[in-house]
């Protein structure tokens, strides 16, 4: 699972075996350890009871919950993914974003061999 942030907005990005560990446990969490300090824990997790996605932080933990529905689908159909805004108070919002993670059309050097098919590449 990756996690990109920038602003006010998280978004992760799953493979297919990702995807399908998600579907079976209804949780998958990630973490990057540091030299000098706590371990940082990125996780998505499946919630009854919400309409869209939320978010917490807490313990040096960001999880992103996803409705039941929402995990249901996802992870049974060809949806790429789902996004919300949620609100923040005081104006403000933090996007959510949860996707399948596509082979990239472009030269890198990452793994990429269980990641999903890129419906852009040109054969």
């Amino acid at each position: 699972m990756k996690i990109r942030l920038k602003g006010n907005s998280i978004r992760y990005r799953l493979t297919q075996t990702e995807i399908e560990s998600f579907r079976m446990n209804g949780w998958l969490e990630e973490k990057t350890d540091f030299v000098n300090g706590p371990s940082f824990h990125y996780r998505l997790e499946r919630k009854p009871g919400i309409v869209d996605l939320e978010s917490s932080f807490m313990d040096n933990r960001i999880c992103i919950f996803v409705p039941e529905r929402i995990a249901g689908e996802w992870t049974t159909t060809d949806n790429v993914g789902y996004n919300h805004k949620m609100s923040l108070g005081n104006g403000k919002e933090l996007l959510l974003l949860i996707e399948k993670d596509f082979v990239c059309i472009d030269q890198t050097n990452e793994d990429q061999s269980d990641n999903y098919p890129n419906p852009n590449k040109v054969c």
